[in-house]
């Protein structure tokens, strides 16, 4: 039908402006009938008044007792209608034959009537044809002191002077309507432009049909879809969502809506908390809950027509597995860098050897290999008997080689004793590895720089302590330090604490340290102490060989 293609608003409208129209009619008759009633009942009472005056009247009743009654109420009778205006005032005797009438043919004749109740002396009302015409009329008997009648007056207006009178109070009644259907059309239209306005024109069906491809997108996409309004509730949430956010997926059946949530309800890191709270644009920062680690995009929802945001649409990505297959690959990456390096470093080395022993120089030779090998021995003999960890000890030796060929000082120590197996190698590999990879890029990026702040050789410091029950990582280089101290900024994906990171690079390092830190149950802390500080600190103490 063509009335499904109508908005909202327009149906509204027409159905707001039918209701006025049948209410403004009915109303319009009903004030039309009631003003009809109220003329013809003052109209009544008014011939009341004036019958029952004349019947009253000792002139009258004088009159009646005469020889010729006629010709003393004929000419009194006309001065009252003249006075009174009315159509006619009929003065009888008790059988009906008229003394008085406007017509001075019919006085003499039987009045055209209902006489029966004043004869039996009741005062009568009619609306009866009579020979002026239909008309409103009384009749009143005329009683002596002794309540005997001896006579009958009746007095009337023709009824189309009545309507007359009808016609004279309909101005202000269809005035009344107009004003009511005027009222009412400019309350429909204005409703109706609302309407219009909040729901874009659409009409119900599209609407349920719209809500219905929304819910199936909504549930059917396979990463997590968050409406927050800008009091911070979270409005709306899909299941992929609630799995990721570890919330309960949203309740409520069908026409029924849940309460929604509030951001300081639910379960979630401050960080998180904040950019939903704040609804400030943001492409893909990382953040940590629990132990999943989401990639987060946002945007302000803003209404058409309006400047001002009603909330914002975030849509969480789940990396973690993502996440855990670059920390494998970070991890060998890193130690194939510190195997290369150290190659290199023996390839030089070997050449040495072998100049020597061409040049038939062999006990320098001799004396070169070792004391190359005393200080290999030393320097891993250090670590294995201090840490145990011979993933470490060998990605540390290759570290030193690395950091050499880059112009950088890597300075390492360490204390205490860590049994081997106890953590999670790769987890340690991914954090020390790129802890020491950033600092030794800032520490040799700021030397390449003019004014990079770099006081002498760059210097990176390493340092493994295992003591109370944990074991501290502590990472530092005399670079220019950190953009900033909160690791959730930090965090974010394509930041790091060096320039120039980009996805997929570098800038995953920090994000990556804070997964495998977060994994081992540790704490992570930034700070800038004449360059940057790093501080990893996992607890030992309950912890089962990995």
């Amino acid at each position: 039908m063509f009335w499904r293609r109508w908005s909202i608003a327009r149906r509204l409208f027409t159905a707001n402006l039918l209701f006025v129209l049948l209410l403004t009619g009915s109303l319009a008759a009903v004030m039309v009938y009631d003003a009809g009633s109220r003329t013809y009942e003052q109209t009544r009472q008014r011939m009341l008044s004036i019958a029952t005056a004349l019947a009253d009247s000792p002139v009258v009743l004088a009159a009646a007792d005469s020889a010729n009654p006629a010709a003393v109420l004929e000419p009194y009778a006309l001065n009252v209608m003249r006075d009174a205006n009315v159509d006619f005032i009929t003065i009888m005797d008790p059988h009906g034959t008229r003394w008085t009438h406007p017509n001075p043919d019919q006085i003499g004749k039987t009045y055209a009537g209902s006489i029966t109740q004043a004869q039996a002396g009741h005062t009568y009302f009619e609306t009866t044809v009579g020979t002026l015409g239909p008309s409103v009329r009384v009749i009143v008997p005329i009683k002596n002191s002794a309540k005997v009648v001896k006579g009958m007056v009746a007095a009337g207006i023709t009824v189309s002077n009545v309507q007359v009178l009808v016609a004279a109070r309909l101005p202000a009644v269809l005035g009344l309507a107009a004003a009511l259907l005027l009222a009412g059309s400019l309350a429909a239209w204005l409703l109706g432009r609302y309407l219009k306005r909040v729901t874009l024109g659409w009409g119900p069906e599209e609407l349920a049909q719209l809500f219905a491809y929304y819910e199936s997108v909504l549930h059917s996409v396979r990463e997590g879809l968050v409406l927050v309004d800008t009091g911070g509730t979270m409005v709306l949430y899909n299941d992929h969502a609630a799995l990721l956010l570890g919330i309960d997926p949203q309740p409520g059946t069908a026409g029924v809506r849940a309460t929604p949530p509030t951001l300081d309800t639910l379960p979630l890191p401050d960080s998180l908390k904040e950019l939903l709270r704040s609804g400030r644009p943001a492409t893909d920062e990382v953040h940590l809950t629990g132990s999943r680690l989401l990639v987060v995009s946002q945007r302000p929802a803003v209404q058409p027509g309006s400047d001002a945001p009603a909330g914002a649409v975030a849509t969480l990505r789940d990396h973690t597995e993502l996440t855990r297959l670059a920390e494998n690959l970070s991890s060998t990456q890193t130690l194939v860098e510190a195997l290369r390096s150290q190659t290199h470093e023996h390839a030089n080395r070997l050449h040495a050897i072998i100049s020597l022993l061409e040049l038939d120089r062999l006990p320098e030779a001799l004396d070169f290999a070792t004391r190359d090998l005393d200080d290999s021995h030393r320097f891993g003999d250090q670590f294995v008997g201090t840490l145990d960890e011979p993933f470490l000890s060998a990605l540390l030796l290759g570290k030193v080689s690395q950091a050499y060929e880059r112009g950088v000082t890597l300075e390492l120590s360490g204390s205490g004793t860590l049994a081997h197996g106890i953590l999670d190698a790769r987890e340690l590999v991914t954090v020390l590895g790129n802890l020491v990879d950033n600092a030794i890029d800032a520490a040799a990026g700021a030397a390449g720089t003019e004014g990079g702040g770099v006081a002498g050789r760059p210097h990176v410091w390493a340092d493994l302590l295992v003591a109370d029950g944990a074991l501290t990582i502590t990472v530092a280089d005399n670079g220019p330090g950190l953009p900033n101290t909160n690791l959730d900024v930090l965090g974010r994906l394509g930041m790091s604490g060096k320039t120039g990171a980009a996805p997929g690079g570098r800038g995953f390092g920090l994000a990556l340290v804070r997964r495998a830190v977060a994994a081992l149950g540790g704490t992570l802390r930034a700070e800038n102490d004449g360059g940057a500080v790093l501080t990893v600190v996992v607890p030992l103490a309950e912890m089962e060989p990995a």
